[in-house]
């Protein structure tokens, strides 16, 4: 089964403002990891970048961040509503691809990252959460997200890749 990562809005703009530093290190780390193992086994990362409100801005603003890896086989994403699935090209990306599962992970579990993981049951892929690879300004939005959705920790993406 073809899998692929999603890393939601990781951007300068958007989580240096909101986080912490010790925060975006430690959910930084699982993503990259999780984003290695996939790519070394030919499956796909893509970076959702928001876009909504950035006419004009300076292009550092909506970068995303240097905690996260990007590599030059990794597909870039801009939306610019909470749901990185609407009207983007995203589900006919990931269909191109042979993507079924979706692990999800970045900034804001109550937002973006929870309308996203909405959007990919409604168009029929088998989403996850990372653990421990969600943001949030609100601690309980992430408590409640891993404990209403489907998790998957980085050491069995570890299992499932090898």
């Amino acid at each position: 089964m073809k899998t692929a990562l999603l890393i939601v809005d990781m951007q300068e703009s958007i989580v240096r403002t909101k986080m912490d530093q010790k925060a975006i290190d430690h959910a930084s780390e699982y993503m990259n990891h999780v984003a290695n193992v996939l790519r070394s086994n030919n499956h796909v990362v893509v970076h959702v970048q928001d876009v909504e409100g950035m006419e004009g801005a300076e292009p550092e603003l909506y970068r995303i961040i240097p905690e996260i890896d990007v590599q030059d086989e990794d597909l870039i994403l801009t939306k610019e509503s909470s749901n990185a699935f609407w009207q983007t090209n995203l589900e006919q990306m990931l269909k191109s691809q042979g993507v079924e599962l979706l692990i999800i992970a970045g900034f804001a579990a109550e937002e973006c990252v929870l309308f996203t993981y909405q959007g990919a049951v409604e168009r029929g892929f088998r989403p996850v959460m990372l653990q421990n690879g969600i943001l949030s300004t609100h601690p309980d939005a992430v408590t409640g997200t891993y404990r209403d959705r489907h998790v998957i920790s980085y050491s069995v993406v570890d299992y499932l890749m090898g």
